[in-house]
């Protein structure tokens, strides 16, 4: 069932990783290269996967303790990403189908994430997804909007949209505390990088495990 809460919605909000790609060798590899470059230890496996979908800024400055460590990181990080890691990335099975499904109801889709917005327009491009999208948001280079809520204000105020009238889906707590900071409803997913308690315990107001389960979830809306 609907929950009630997200019926009658115009546009729909997507974050990008672990939503409608899976990064995680461009993103963990070039996480490992800026810190080798560094001189300092990497996160084991499982903590490299924690880090995708957050701001890069604040888990570098957690893991090293250190602001100036932690721009000099995000510099060697972005260095690789470009020129490699962005395109060491690859979509999720379905998302092509599901956003030409979702566009044929919804007024306007747009892609909104951390990731700097350079990259994910990028990104968004590589992949023959651009024409699917009225915007592709992203943070600034200089770390303004990492924050997702923050993120989803500046969307809204540019675009002139209503919160109500939106959906935001994504994979990590951080989809679904943003939404929530702008009275938006969120739609969490499960093939990314959160678990269903993370996306819970945030307040999702709905989990999906596959694509197929969201696009019909969309589509009602």
């Amino acid at each position: 069932m609907t929950p009630q809460i997200l019926t009658r919605k115009k546009y729909v909000c997507f974050d990008l990783d672990g939503t409608l790609s899976d990064p995680a060798v461009g993103i963990t590899t070039c996480i490992r290269y800026a810190l080798d470059q560094l001189g300092v230890r990497s996160p084991d496996e499982a903590q490299l996967r924690e880090w995708i979908g957050p701001p890069l800024q604040a888990s570098f400055q957690d893991w090293l303790g250190s602001s100036a460590q932690a721009d000099r990181a995000v510099q060697l990080y972005r260095d690789r990403f470009a020129r490699v890691g962005l395109y060491e990335n690859q979509l999720y099975e379905g998302i092509p189908e599901l956003l030409a499904q979702v566009a044929t109801t919804a007024e306007a889709l747009f892609v909104v994430t951390s990731k700097p917005q350079p990259f994910a327009l990028r990104i968004v491009q590589h992949f023959g997804l651009a024409d699917f999208f009225q915007g592709v948001y992203g943070s600034r280079l200089n770390g303004t909007h990492a924050d997702k809520g923050d993120l989803l204000a500046h969307v809204l105020h540019t675009e002139g949209l209503r919160s109500e009238q939106g959906v935001m889906v994504g994979d990590r707590r951080h989809d679904v505390l943003g939404a929530q900071k702008n009275a938006m409803p969120a739609i969490g997913v499960l093939w990314g990088f959160g678990s269903a308690r993370e996306l819970q315990t945030a307040g999702a107001t709905a989990l999906c495990t596959t694509v197929p389960e969201l696009a019909a979830l969309l589509s009602r809306l």
